[in-house]
């Protein structure tokens, strides 16, 4: 037998012994065949938010150096088939602005709730906790925002900043 011989005998020794292993049946009156139906999960996923912006309400004259101004923000809706957190916080430390704005507005004016009338927490570039599942789970979570003016340093201009929303698995 030359080599070519040999190496195309092998190779069909290597597919009969693969057919081989199939599972077959032929006894009468009945037989039975098995076949293991399988799949390997992985961690699933999926954070939504309600909208892209949040349009914030033009400051009054009693708004400055007193009372926040108070907005809808997005509603976060979660989904997940393992335990997860769902963070929040400023992509930057300052505002960014345009048109005259104060480049240096902290982030923290700019404060974050769970509910209209529960507490207030600025915002800052690490994540503070908005909600936690121990086990898989889809929830739905509307976030509040209310924005603080100061007259001494908030100029007219535009202001904006970019709130950062962290879906995570343990």
């Amino acid at each position: 037998m030359n080599k070519m011989t040999l190496a195309v005998a092998a190779l069909l020794g290597l597919a009969a012994t693969t057919q081989a292993t199939a599972q077959s049946c032929s006894t009468q009156p009945s037989c039975s065949v098995n076949n293991t139906a399988s799949v390997t999960v992985p961690v699933v996923m999926n954070l939504t938010l309600s909208s892209t912006t949040t349009p914030l309400t033009v400051p009054g004259p009693d708004n400055y150096d007193s009372t926040a101004v108070a907005n809808n923000g997005p509603t976060a809706t979660v989904k997940a088939n393992k335990g997860w957190t769902l963070k929040i916080a400023a992509q930057a430390a300052n505002f960014t602005g345009s048109g005259g704005a104060n480049l240096t507005k902290s982030a923290g004016d700019l404060a974050w709730s769970t509910a209209s009338n529960g507490t207030f927490a600025g915002l800052s570039t690490t994540g503070a906790t908005v909600l936690t599942s121990a086990s898989g789970s889809k929830s739905t979570q509307p976030i509040f925002y209310q924005t603080s003016w100061h007259s001494a340093t908030d100029t007219p201009g535009t202001y904006s900043l970019v709130v950062v929303y962290t879906l995570s698995v343990p």
